[in-house]
């Protein structure tokens, strides 16, 4: 599907004046970068909540422990995917 996507815009793209046309594959460029940083944040994030809740239910005890931890985590997670958002809106500016 993204490939006849991809097929498609490349098709219009060629009758455009270059300039727009490189604009428009900036702008898609940006968006699948986005996508998939935003994509890979979630599933990180998700990761660290299953393993934070598998951890409280086998040792409730250690609670504190790994909540502080998950979040530390999230955050770092967080930091790489604002990291990606930058880098691919910069990607669109600079091309």
């Amino acid at each position: 599907m993204l490939h006849a996507m991809l097929t498609a815009v490349q098709d219009v793209a060629g009758a455009m004046d270059p300039v727009a046309a490189k604009n428009y594959m900036a702008l898609l460029g940006a968006g699948i970068g986005v996508g998939l940083t935003v994509i890979g944040a979630g599933l990180g994030i998700g990761k660290i909540g299953e393993a934070a809740a598998s951890g409280i239910a086998r040792q409730p005890e250690a609670a504190g422990n790994i909540q502080t931890a998950s979040i530390i985590l999230a955050a770092l997670i967080e930091g790489a995917a604002l990291f990606g958002l930058v880098i691919a809106l910069l990607f669109k500016l600079l091309a």
